[in-house]
């Protein structure tokens, strides 16, 4: 690069890095904010509608503002997607179609309700419902539930769940292969118990042992409930619970009531809902992580802090982890699991960059090794890593996942490599054989194309909603940070992702989509690992240069998946990739000596000082 090149970089590097640190909150970490969701407001309509059907109080102002907010967004063709940039899919339709039937709303919405049925008929109803999620019964059955309490599916479409294996010990939850992912446990036990409660089996001992297993599974039901009253912090789960005990005239049971104060608690000024309240712990690690050595020295302290204070210490009460791990949010609903922990572990290395060995605190230390004993005992026998439990079956979530997988090779690398030594022996050495085994995982599951599939994040209009490029792109992180850049693998990797660069010289989920900042990012940082030089690298730096010169950085696409194939998007993520591709780059130019080693690239000399420089300049 040349002197103007550098400075350009430089400038939009200070800019893109004043901003995401402009996101932080009082406490000094990042919230976030996540997409409102025509799913999480149909839900959550629906929810209150049972609840004040069943005799509890009045909630007419929120079911009405839920139902004006679907209807002012329901899209040309019909349907409901699941965020405001989302296509229209069959599950958010048929929720939101039959919200409005249970509200007694449909003259009111007339017009809105036919559209909703043409589109339901044009696509293909039940059955495409169950097509979407083939085996996976995690998101299928509460959608028929949600629709069969609005009375639009008979109770006989909607499969029965065996919610009395909720009240066994949960080390066998292994051995009876429940029929929903581990994060689910909720859903298994109330909407398990109120298909039983309008359509009981004929099996007499089927029966019996369902009937039997009523209050004990309640009890279950509200012990692993969290204080907020949220199951996972989201509202779709929360309300297929709390819809489900209502019609089972259950709406002054305390789990109900719990979630009914979720509900309204979060419910946004428009009249929706979000999908999940905030992903404050990941969104906190992955900005630390993309900030690096340029993050301010007296912003670390409080965020160390903070990160530390998230950690599990404790058994969680329903997917049964061990203490250890991290979740992706701060709030009582989150669920440790690899990819959060890994994050969380990457940034607490990451904020020792100014501190002194001899002053890095043994508490530190200790919660470290923590993470990492409790990442390697996750590991599955094929090598990679699942996202919260390993062996509770075949579905996607017990499964191991590449982006996952690699994100874990990277953590454990970090910690093994840690300049500031303690770690003991057995541990390291172990950390170690996982990663070579994990390697071996990832050149086998990597596809005939070169590259690698994730499983938190998709894009709407690659084919099967898939993104190669993400997924591509973080896996090739982990070949990067173990220097494995020039192996056979990584090499197919890089050459999949370059021929899938657009002609505006961006990146999509997948060649031939269109370029998004989260993905053009994720793509440039890895190839500028790979091959910085290379005009097609440069190419898609120009491509972000551009975009924080536009100020269009801050644009969102809906890129992440939130389980069982519910999109989102999330305000910090092209914030946050972007920076980490631009300090990339600007790694890249100190090493060819065009821009200057002495430390931070910040003119003020304070973050506050930093801020008002370009507040100015971008008023």
């Amino acid at each position: 690069m040349t002197v103007p090149e550098t400075s350009r970089l430089a400038d939009c590097f200070e800019r893109a890095s004043a901003r995401l640190l402009a996101e932080r909150n009082a406490s000094g970490v990042w919230t976030g904010e996540l997409s409102t969701s025509a799913l999480s407001t149909a839900t959550a309509v629906m929810a209150l509608q049972m609840v004040e059907r069943a005799g509890g109080r009045s909630f007419a102002s929120l079911i009405d503002g839920g139902l004006t907010w679907l209807a002012k967004h329901q899209q040309a063709d019909g349907g409901w997607g699941d965020t405001v940039k989302s296509i229209s899919n069959i599950s958010t339709t048929m929720l939101a179609r039959a919200s409005f039937h249970a509200a007694g709303a449909d003259e009111q919405f007339r017009s809105i309700v036919d559209a909703a049925d043409s589109y339901i008929d044009r696509v293909g109803g039940i059955d495409a419902v169950l097509r979407r999620y083939g085996k996976d019964k995690t998101f299928s059955i509460p959608i028929l539930t949600h629709c069969a309490l609005a009375g639009l599916v008979d109770w006989e479409d909607v499969l029965p769940l065996p919610f009395e294996l909720a009240c066994l010990p949960a080390r066998f939850y292994k051995t009876v292969r429940l029929p929903v992912v581990s994060y689910a446990l909720p859903a298994l036990i109330a909407i398990g118990q109120v298909r039983f409660h309008h359509g009981m089996p004929r099996n007499p001992l089927v029966r019996l042992v369902r009937k039997s297993a009523v209050r004990r599974s309640l009890k279950v039901l509200e012990r692993i409930q969290p204080t907020s009253g949220g199951f996972l912090e989201a509202a779709p789960l929360t309300s297929f619970v709390t819809m489900s005990l209502a019609a089972m005239g259950l709406a002054g049971h305390p789990v109900a009531c719990k979630g009914v104060e979720f509900l309204v608690n979060s419910v946004r000024d428009d009249g929706s809902w979000p999908i999940d309240t905030n992903l404050a712990t990941w969104v906190t690690t992955l900005s630390v992580n993309a900030l690096g050595e340029e993050l301010p020295s007296e912003a670390r302290p409080a965020i160390r802090d903070w990160l530390l204070g998230q950690q599990y210490r404790e058994v969680h009460p329903y997917t049964n982890a061990d203490p250890g791990g991290w979740a992706w949010t701060d709030l009582p609903g989150g669920v440790p699991d690899a990819d959060d922990t890994s994050g969380a572990i990457l940034a607490l290395l990451n904020l020792r960059h100014d501190i002194a060995p001899q002053w890095v605190d043994k508490a530190e230390h200790i919660a470290l090794a923590a993470g990492v004993r409790w990442l390697l005992d996750l590991q599955n026998r094929d090598g990679g890593w699942p996202t919260f439990c390993p062996g509770w079956g075949t579905l996607p979530f017990d499964r191991s996942a590449p982006d996952i997988s690699a994100h874990v090779i990277r953590a454990l690398r970090a910690w093994c490599d840690d300049v500031h030594g303690l770690h003991s022996g057995p541990l390291q050495s172990r950390a170690r054989k996982a990663i070579a085994k994990c390697f071996r995982y990832l050149a086998k599951t990597q596809r005939p194309d070169g590259s690698w599939l994730p499983l938190w994040f998709g894009n709407q209009f690659a084919p099967d909603d898939e993104n190669p490029t993400y997924g591509t792109a973080r896996v090739l992180a982990a070949y990067r940070d173990a220097g494995e850049l020039g192996s056979s693998s990584a090499q197919r990797g890089v050459r999949c992702l370059l021929s899938a660069q657009n002609i505006d010289g961006g990146w999509g989920g997948a060649a031939r989509i269109v370029s998004s900042v989260e993905e053009t990012a994720l793509a440039v940082e890895t190839l500028l690992s790979a091959m910085p030089d290379d005009p097609r690298t440069r190419s898609g730096l120009e491509w972000l240069l551009q975009s924080v010169e536009a100020g269009t950085d801050a644009e969102t696409a809906p890129i992440g998946f939130y389980f069982a194939k519910l999109w989102y998007f999330e305000k910090l993520y092209p914030q946050v990739f972007t920076v980490s591709a631009l300090r990339r780059a600007i790694r890249h130019a100190r090493q060819n000596g065009t821009l200057g080693e002495s430390g931070p690239l910040y003119r003020a000399s304070t973050i506050d000082g930093l801020l008002v420089a370009v507040a100015k300049r971008d008023p």
